[in-house]
């Protein structure tokens, strides 16, 4: 095999893995997955099933939300339109990368806004993760693969010891800066991580 058979191979892997995980998804599953520094937990966040699954598996109360990521800007239409325009275009610049910005929703489920009027959002820096998205066509809950309080996992190799055989799907991929999760912004300026 030469080199361009390799990369050709190699491509069309990548891409029956993504498929498999969309179908996960959509089969109600819930799948771990790269982020920009951690590896995450993903599911459909109107799933309530896969939503409590992911509690379930970080031990983690459901009063803390959860962030939401999308292929796009237009796929947080709903939390973006009311915004100025000012702070729209302060958004989207952050975006695609590492930029959790918390808006304004009344769209999701209050389970997955934690109970408040807020919505965490991103457009990932991350091409695999927004690639994902892209295929499923919709956003997901994209939260950190982790026991709750316990540091983030940074390789597929943890994923896959501590949660390969409890979930319906493990994307094959890396993070891209070990261990940096994304920057938390509201709209006042603060950051919150």
């Amino acid at each position: 095999m030469d080199i361009k058979q390799e990369i050709e191979a190699k491509v069309l892997e990548a891409q029956r893995q993504l498929h498999e995980a969309v179908a996960a998804l959509q089969a109600g599953g819930v799948i771990l997955h790269a982020t920009e520094g951690v590896w995450g937990f993903a599911c459909d966040p109107f799933d309530a099933n896969a939503v409590q699954m992911i509690l379930d598996l970080k031990g983690r109360e459901a009063n803390k939300g959860f962030i939401v990521i999308a292929a796009a800007a237009r796929y947080f239409h709903n939390q973006l339109e009311t915004l100025s325009e000012d702070q729209r275009q302060t958004v989207e610049a952050t975006w695609p990368g590492p930029h959790t910005w918390i808006l304004p929703d009344d769209f999701y489920p209050q389970i997955i806004r934690g109970g408040r009027n807020t919505l965490a959002c991103r457009v990932p820096g991350h091409d695999q993760a927004r690639r994902l998205c892209e295929l499923l066509d919709k956003p997901v809950i994209s939260t950190s693969a982790n026991l709750s309080g316990q540091p983030g996992i940074v390789t597929q190799q943890q994923a896959q010891a501590l949660f390969g055989e409890r979930v319906a799907y493990l994307l094959p991929g890396a993070v891209l800066v070990p261990g940096k999760a994304s920057t938390i912004h509201t709209l006042d300026g603060a950051i919150l991580r």
